[in-house]
């Protein structure tokens, strides 16, 4: 038995593999680390696992608890992250490299959990309301929910980022109730392994929430049906072969792709070479090639310039090029490592020979280059073509190296730039630089067609801009085209996607049971005593108060005025406001708020502890003086984030839906009051 480590699947809770199959080799010392495993797994059980076990114990969870479990995985790997950075470092990554991948990934744990706690609710239904009238006398509505999907998510991940190519998937699939099967490229296997297995010891994994598949992924296509979801991220071509499985179009399979793109970086032609832009332009350029040996699938491959100033970004380039040290990450002087592996390097090398035949290099020595003190064979330098003839078929249009390769190409002007810019077929990102709104303004519409996310870099964002190559979890990552099609992230539009959209209609009231949202028009819950009078735990949907009365007076309005300092004509000045469209002094709308709180705030100190938003605020009908307006308070929803006041007290969010009513019962204003409410004590 060989004293290197075989790494293991886990499947169905047990970690499988004992005997070695396939050598993995560090980027750096070209040494076998590790070995993937011999054993044949068995798929059917692997979904059988999900599918029972996983989607039960997720579902015994809500968004809320879920959330607070992906925090708390986030703490534990981060508490834990020297272990891999240890492991990383066989990828040929340096410790910044490593550190988008793993702390970036315990990121998009965090931020998940942040907008999890934030913007879902208690239970495991969301409704994408509001509600629609769908009959004339109000009692029949129709709205969206959407529930987990019962099926499993199959993840087959790129080689680049062995972890956070996995939690950037992993953490909305979770947060919406669904278990994955990951599937990593074998190459850096071991560091995903090495993840997984921290996940696993921490404890708070709930079971079948996750399984690990180390190697080929069988027949897994084969078994799944329609409630499965497929994501991948890797090649086109791959993506391509994999979208045509005859099993995922039979089922109608969703399949989500996050494919290799040609993106681009364009420098607008009003910025000189003595702005700041400029030099932004370059360093954001020499970072995209250099950052993960430029092993990332948001790289620039394309470089666009206008024709005046292809010279002197060529000339800053090389030089900034020139002062990126290669060789082993270990050693604190080296700013790019190795490519992931020795095939990677020769698929690289290929590539550039392609590129050749349509571009001249003008810095670098590609696979050429020979570092000290390492395993040559994975690792290349980084290069820099110039194609004066970007107008012609193929060439950077069509081919890329995955690696530290980049074209320049000279447009004549911005709509030649535009055209250039869509040659690629569709992509992941492309950066703008420029100092005029105007040229923005007319750039990123056009370039917006052709690509997921568009970066608009000066000196003014740029003091906070994570940069052109970070997909960041609140927005889209993804693209049209060549870069898949698909959509990744972006926030809860990403928990979404792994759940099932269901149009419901019905009366009111059994939608708001559905729900667990009063709807307008449900039976509403009356009781003599105050809503605010009832803590969180005891409080119900659809309780409500309906206020006594109060009439606005003219000392109302001055008052209110003086008060705030709010004397807009149509308030006070009486012949304007009657040759206005109210034909009449109207009060303040604010005033309406404030006396409508009033009317249904309950003085005494009790379980509601504090008003912190207002929504939907609309002011629907005029309120003249000698108007009656009367309020209705109506407990909305109610959410149990798990918040505590700074005593310790446990709190619950409960919004609630407010309409004002003038004495002719028309809708004078209606919004929602969202209030922290004290929750029962133990």
């Amino acid at each position: 038995m060989s004293a290197t480590p075989t790494l293991q699947s886990f499947i169905a809770g047990d970690w499988i593999g004992a005997n070695p199959n396939s050598a993995l080799k560090s980027a750096i010392s070209g040494e076998t680390v590790f070995f993937t495993h011999r054993e044949t797994l068995d798929f059917g059980r692997a979904v059988d696992y999900a599918k029972t076990l996983g989607h039960k114990s997720l579902l015994q969870m809500d968004f809320q608890s879920r959330a607070s479990t992906l925090r708390a995985i986030g703490k534990y790997l981060v508490e834990h992250k020297e272990t891999l950075y240890a492991i990383s470092a066989h990828t040929g990554a340096t410790r910044a490299d490593s550190w988008i991948d793993i702390e970036g990934g315990t990121a998009t744990l965090f931020a998940y959990a942040s907008m999890g706690r934030n913007q879902l609710p208690s239970g495991n239904l969301i409704h994408e309301g509001p509600a629609t009238q769908l009959g004339k006398i109000g009692q029949f509505f129709g709205s969206h929910v959407l529930v987990p999907r019962q099926g499993v998510a199959v993840h087959i991940n790129a080689f680049n980022f062995p972890i956070w190519g996995m939690l950037e998937k992993f953490a909305p699939n979770f947060l919406a109730g669904m278990p994955c099967i990951v599937k990593p490229a074998s190459q850096t296997s071991y560091l995903t392994e090495a993840c997984v297995r921290l996940m696993q010891q921490s404890g708070l994994l709930p079971e079948g929430a996750l399984q690990l598949v180390v190697g080929g992924s069988g027949d897994l296509l084969n078994r799944l049906e329609g409630q499965d979801i497929v994501t991948f991220t890797g090649s086109a071509n791959t993506a391509a072969m994999l979208r045509t499985n005859q099993n995922l179009i039979n089922h109608s399979i969703p399949f989500n792709a996050e494919a290799d793109s040609l993106n681009c970086a364009m420098l607008a032609p009003d910025v000189t070479p003595e702005d700041p832009e400029f030099d932004l332009f370059i360093k954001e350029v020499a970072r995209e090639m250099t950052v993960k040996a430029g092993q990332k699938c948001t790289a620039i491959r394309r470089i666009l310039v206008p024709e005046n100033l292809i010279e002197p970004v060529s000339e800053r380039l090389q030089a900034r090029l020139g002062k990126t040290t290669v060789g082993n990450p270990a050693d604190e002087s080296v700013r790019m490592g190795a490519l992931a592996s020795a095939d990677q390097c020769a698929d690289v090398a290929q590539k550039l020979e392609l590129l050749k035949q349509s571009s001249e290099v003008v810095a670098g020595r590609g696979a050429d280059c020979a570092p000290e003190g390492v395993n040559p064979d994975a690792f290349f330098e980084p290069t820099l073509l110039l194609n004066t003839n970007p107008d012609a078929e193929g060439g950077a249009h069509d081919i890329e190296p995955f690696g530290p390769v980049s074209t320049l190409m000279p447009y004549r002007d911005t709509r030649h730039a535009l055209e250039l810019a869509a040659r690629g077929k569709g992509s992941l990102v492309t950066t703008l630089v420029t100092r005029d709104p105007q040229i923005a303004a007319e750039v990123v519409p056009a370039m917006a067609i052709w690509h997921g996310r568009v970066h608009i870099l000066d000196e003014r964002s740029a003091k906070e801009s994570t940069g052109h190559g970070s997909p960041l979890p609140m927005l889209k990552h993804g693209g049209p085209g060549r870069a898949g099609g698909g959509e990744e992230l972006g926030g809860i539009s990403g928990v979404k996607h792994y759940m099932q959209r269901s149009a419901v209609q019905g009366s009111p009231t059994m939608l708001s049971a559905v729900t667990k949202e009063y709807i307008r028009g449900a039976d509403r819950v009356e009781n003599p005593i105050h809503p605010f009078r009832y803590n969180f735990d005891d409080l119900e949907i659809g309780q409500t108060l309906l206020t006594h009365r109060r009439t606005v007076t003219e000392a109302d309005i001055v008052n209110f005025g003086c008060l705030s300092g709010d004397h807009f004509y149509m308030h006070f000045d009486e012949d304007a406001a009657r040759d206005s469209m109210f034909e009449k002094r109207i009060a303040h709308g604010y005033f309406v708020l404030s006396a409508a709180a009033g009317l249904f705030v309950d003085p005494g100190v009790g379980p509601v502890l504090a008003n912190y938003g207002l929504d939907t605020l609309r002011f629907v009908n005029p309120v003249g003086i000698g108007d009656t307006i009367q309020a209705r308070l109506t407990c909305k929803t109610k959410i149990d984030q798990g918040k505590t006041t700074p005593k310790g007290d446990p709190v619950g969010v409960v919004s609630w839906d407010v309409e004002v009513t003038n004495q002719n019962s028309e809708l004078v204003a209606s919004y929602d009051i969202l209030t922290l409410v004290q929750k029962a004590g133990e």
